[in-house]
């Protein structure tokens, strides 16, 4: 039997300082805040504990029962699912602004809910503030809790009372820390591009259910959202991030802390996924956040969105990826895909081809491989002189995952040309068949030359790069017999006249 957490929906009205309670009470900084109403739009998660209780807590948007707002009725409909999910409701009262219709409005639909309530008046920070919460008894309420989330007064006893209430959870009983799970493999997936390209339509179809606001307007997505998926025996960790535009087009504070969030989350993720609106072309703009991507070192897909869009004399799919493949040589390792989030058009392929990129990204080249593959390399193209010296390899390893990284030890490490760098990157690419990831090549001194006559183990990376070997020498003595057979045809030929 699966025992989840208990869950506490953080809800009021927009601006009271639901998001500043939220980073108060999870000890982060997660939640985006700041001074105007409707910053927060979509449902945030967080674990956190107190007094030794977990509990799993969301932040919601600013209810409103008007439409004024764009995204109201959306925002009403997760605060509606929130307060479903939850085992206990912090329903938020601004102290400063007083008691507003909409509270009263909210306080009912709670009342409907038969949820355990708890009721904060935040912001109250001196006494004067005390002496005008008597209004707020108008709700029928017997207990409030005056605090300041933004300094945290009176969090502590209001947060005891909190814990106190929740329903009693095992940890060592809930089916999310079983042995079995832990050894499961998670990928951490973040979801970058310019504004309006279908970002969060793209997790709504992925999660399989309207979990983001999404809409038309563009900078819908103000903060990273982290979901949860499972596929295929796989956990998949989904980031929705805010759309990137250019820095000169950036004004209001807001998108400038929206921007940070979403490139901190190319930071932590192992693969992104840069989404281009096939509508639009491949835009300058795209290249960059590619760039991004390529500058963390994480793994990359290109996912073309909006493909059903395009009329049918548009549809040449090789003639757009020729495009992307020129405009973004940086990443030639990065496979690409057209799909419509909006319909589903090969969306089921992406968690696949996710974890076909994760696997190569966390993969660690056996040693003895590595330097006979490099061996190989140079005995196929030796490196050009360091002031008339040979440039020697006396031995390479790989030192991390995540991209993978290596390191070979050589005589002049600054002597090596870019260019064979290439080249040898590209012989490690293709000969330990590491196709979709990045990799990091470094050059360090070292004196002493490897023994590479030594007895390596009969490992099955081995036997394959053996057979692989073995099969690119016999595809290169039919191309030089195939070469001398027609070299003796010309010969004959001029011959004869």
């Amino acid at each position: 039997m699966l025992i989840m957490k208990p869950v506490v929906a953080i809800v009021g009205r927009p601006n009271v300082g639901k998001s500043t309670l939220f980073n108060r009470i999870t000890r982060s900084r997660d939640a985006l805040v700041d001074d105007f109403p409707g910053v927060t739009r979509d449902r945030h998660y967080a674990d956190t504990m107190w007094n030794e209780k977990e509990f799993t807590l969301i932040d919601t948007g600013g209810f409103l029962l008007s439409d004024d707002d764009v995204f109201a009725t959306e925002i009403r409909q997760h605060v509606e699912i929130a307060v479903d999910e939850a085992d206990v409701v912090v329903l938020v009262l601004d102290g400063r602004s007083g008691l507003s219709p909409f509270d009263t409005d909210l306080a009912d639909i709670l009342r409907r809910s038969e949820k355990k309530v708890f009721y904060l008046i935040n912001k109250v920070e001196n006494n004067s503030q005390r002496h005008a919460m008597p209004e707020f008894y108008s709700l029928g309420v017997d207990k409030f809790y005056s605090v300041s989330a933004e300094h945290g007064i009176g969090i502590s006893d209001f947060m005891d009372d909190l814990a106190n209430a929740l329903p009693h959870y095992d940890p060592d009983k809930d089916g999310n820390n079983s042995g079995g799970n832990q050894e499961q493999k998670e990928i951490c997936i973040a979801v970058a591009g310019r504004p309006n390209v279908g970002k969060s339509s793209l997790i709504n179809r992925l999660f399989g259910e309207d979990r983001l606001v999404v809409s038309e307007k563009a900078g819908t997505t103000r903060d990273a959202v982290e979901l949860v998926v499972e596929h295929g025996g796989c956990r998949f960790r989904l980031i929705d991030t805010a759309g990137i535009r250019r820095k000169g087009k950036v004004k209001e504070k807001i998108e400038k802390f929206s921007i940070i969030k979403s490139l901190k989350s190319l930071d932590v993720c192992d693969v992104t996924l840069i989404l281009i609106d096939a509508s639009e072309g491949i835009t300058d703009q795209d290249i960059t956040i590619a760039g991004y991507a390529r500058d963390r070192g994480c793994g990359a897909l290109f996912l073309i969105n909006k493909w059903d869009l395009l009329e049918q004399d548009e549809k040449d799919q090789k003639k757009f990826m020729n495009d992307l493949r020129m405009k973004a040589k940086f990443l030639s390792y990065a496979p690409a895909m057209t799909i419509s989030a909006l319909t589903g058009l090969r969306t089921h392929k992406i968690f696949s081809m996710v974890e076909k990129i994760y696997d190569e990204y966390s993969y660690r080249i056996n040693t003895g491989l590595l330097n006979r593959i490099i061996e190989d390399a140079l005995f196929r193209a030796e490196p050009s002189l360091h002031k008339g010296k040979r440039l020697k390899f006396y031995y390479s390893t790989q030192v991390a995952v995540k991209p993978p990284s290596i390191v070979c030890f050589v005589n002049y490490p600054d002597a090596v040309h870019f260019s064979y760098k290439r080249y040898l990157l590209n012989q490690i690419r293709e000969m330990a068949e590491l196709e979709y990831t990045p990799i990091n090549l470094y050059f360090r001194e070292r004196t002493g030359k490897i023994d590479f006559s030594s007895k390596t183990p009969n490992t099955t990376a081995n036997i394959r790069y053996a057979r692989k070997k073995e099969r690119k020498n016999v595809k290169r003595q039919k191309e030089r017999t195939e070469q001398q057979r027609r070299k003796r045809i010309r010969e004959k030929d001029a011959q004869k006249y």
